[in-house]
């Protein structure tokens, strides 16, 4: 039967159909609309599902017919979630009410320490200020949101078209929250560290009444209507949104459909990413703080790059509802700031359970600036950075060597699988542009082969062949369609293996220091936090390896700037690393340097 029959015969059926709308949360039309779109939009619908066997839809006792799917979008969790600890979340929770009682789920108040000395009166000053410091500033009254946030707006107005750091810049909404909070703190009505500082939030966030574009040009002008709960939960602590930062195109790189984003330090460089907005807003002064997120290295590696202070926090700790979905079991949000203080502020108010997201727990999370470290259990790689573990031996840390961390072949991510799904209703419609067949898509590739598939060769063919094709499509969002069901099974078991192997490696361990690379693979896979934080101001080292082609052009003279390492904490202990990378901040003071542009 030709497609438009089919969906000629469903629309026929489906006003047969005793519609149940208060079970169904929906009414008759908006029953039969889903229906419809569900069986146009999915290349697998019902009645090829029905053909080949695979019962993919829902059957009607009405009629005996099978109904499509409900339609998906980005954001539907799967009912299996992922718990990073061995034991399971339930473990966590029974361990943590045994050692601390109710109070072990009670969210800590974070103090700021008072203001002393003069104000500086220049506006570069205060912009370069650490975010706990401005707080002191609000708090004391001795300069108004509103004066901060004009400080901000003109210096990323000025410096974007060299950052490339803003997809929008949000002035009217901004100027209003900023005139509320100095209205709020003259009444009295103080909301707590938070209150008054301008922030920035990476564009894949949804916001009420202002586009969310995932730094894709096929969503430059899309508005998600409401607000991500990291968005609720800041507005309530009085924080100012002050802009949406550039995110790599998808959660790639530093790439979006506005250009590069660039490393201030640097401006050769791109800032790196996905949160390459974020890192480079930061370190360039246009923002108090902002909020990254990060699958695999998305955090981290943007903060290395721009000599950014960072928390990429435990799996499960801060809500992802209203936030771009790559992979439900990996995805996590963290602050990126110029000072390891200011992550501690800001992660103490976003961090918790969240309803929308089950995913999220709660746990302790009190950082402690005087933190007695001599007693602490922290290894040390044979190939951890020499000037920082120093740093380490300095504040009285003790480190142990530590050997290689545990792997488990064929334990892979199943990433692959988990952004398939995410972005199957983009896919679907993408390879309807491209003139891509998803039901004629090569064999099911072998676990562990090389990421250049046959079925990433076939959408990259498919687009090639079509030179109108956006630039936004993506073949790897067609990779993990071919992963059979078992393989992707199996292979979460042999993580769940790691996670287990992981799990006695850290359990002589509070944190441990390892190699540039900072253990990004591995712990996407187990959900282990870290700290990024300088320890030392130099000419960063240029990517080693490979050949470069006879006619590429060398590379980069680049100039001094901070050099970071990375702290990687036991499950949990996030308030931990932070601690401990506050000391370390404090004793080199790195933070105090910033890039000159203008």
């Amino acid at each position: 039967m030709h497609p438009e029959e089919l969906l000629e015969q469903l629309e026929s059926d489906l006003r047969t159909i005793d519609v149940d709308e208060e079970a169904l949360g929906m009414d008759r039309r908006q029953f039969m609309w889903m229906s419809i779109v569900a069986a146009a939009a999915t290349t697998f619908g019902a009645e090829a599902a029905r053909a080949q066997g695979t019962g993919t839809g829902v059957a009607s006792p009405q009629q005996g017919q099978v109904l499509p799917p409900v339609p998906l979008g980005n954001g539907e969790a799967p009912a299996l979630q992922f718990q990073p600890y061995p034991g399971g979340t339930g473990a966590v929770m029974e361990r943590l009410a045994k050692a601390r009682g109710r109070a072990a789920f009670d969210r800590s108040v974070f103090t700021v320490q008072p203001w002393v000395g003069t104000v500086p009166t220049n506006s570069e000053d205060i912009a370069f200020l650490p975010a706990h410091r401005l707080s002191a500033l609000i708090k004391a009254r001795k300069i108004t949101s509103l004066k901060l946030t004009e400080i901000y707006l003109e210096r990323l107005k000025r410096l974007n078209p060299t950052l490339n750091c803003a997809v929008t810049i949000m002035e009217d909404s901004a100027r209003a929250e900023a005139i509320k909070a100095d209205a709020e703190l003259k009444a009295g009505k103080y909301r707590g560290p938070l209150h008054g500082l301008p922030y920035g939030l990476k564009d894949l966030f949804s916001t009420k009444g202002v586009r969310t574009t995932w730094g894709a040009k096929d969503f430059e002008s899309r508005i998600i209507d409401e607000d991500a709960e990291i968005v609720v939960r800041l507005r309530e602590a009085g924080a100012v949104l002050l802009v949406k930062l550039a995110t790599g195109l998808f959660a790639q790189n530093d790439q979006w459909f506005g250009g590069r984003t660039n490393n201030p330090w640097n401006l050769v460089q791109g800032s790196s990413g996905s949160s390459a907005g974020p890192a480079s807003a930061t370190m360039g002064g246009c923002v108090a703080f902002s909020i990254g997120t990060e699958t695999q290295g998305s955090i981290v590696s943007p903060s290395i790059r721009c000599g950014v202070s960072a928390l990429r926090p435990t799996f499960g700790r801060v809500s992802r509802y209203g936030g771009m979905t790559l992979a439900w079991s990996m995805d996590r949000v963290g602050p990126m700031c110029r000072t390891i203080e200011d992550c501690a502020m800001v992660f103490n108010v976003i961090h918790g359970v969240d309803e929308k997201d089950p995913s999220t727990v709660m746990a302790p999370f009190r950082f402690d600036r005087a933190l007695k470290v001599n007693a602490l259990r922290v290894g040390v790689d044979p190939n951890a950075p020499k000037e920082f573990v120093e740093q380490l031996k300095a504040i009285g840390i003790k480190p142990k060597e530590i050997g290689a961390r545990p792997t488990v072949p064929g334990s892979g991510s199943g990433l692959n699988v988990e952004y398939a799904a995410a972005f199957d209703e983009y896919v679907q419609r993408k390879a309807k542009e491209i003139g891509l067949d998803l039901t004629k898509l090569p064999e099911p590739r072998a676990p562990g082969s090389p990421p250049d598939t046959a079925a990433m060769r076939a959408a990259a063919e498919a687009a090639a062949r079509n030179p109108m094709a956006p630039a936004d499509w993506n073949p790897r969002f067609v990779n993990g369609r071919t992963t059979r069901a078992f393989d992707f099974l199996q292979q979460q078991r042999r993580r769940y293996m790691l996670i287990s192997k992981w799990g006695e490696f850290m359990k002589e361990l509070d944190m441990f220091v390892g190699n540039p690379q900072a253990d990004v693979g591995p712990n996407a896979q187990t959900g282990h936090p870290c700290a990024v934080v300088p320890y030392k101001f130099d000419v960063p080292a240029q990517p080693q390896g490979g050949q470069r082609a006879a006619n590429a052009p060398p590379p980069p003279e680049l100039k001094p700037q901070p050099i970071c390492g990375v702290i990687v904490g036991a499950l949990f202990n996030d308030d931990l690393i932070l601690s401990v990378a506050h000391q370390v901040q404090e004793k080199n003071a790195l933070h105090l340097k910033r890039p000159a542009l203008g």
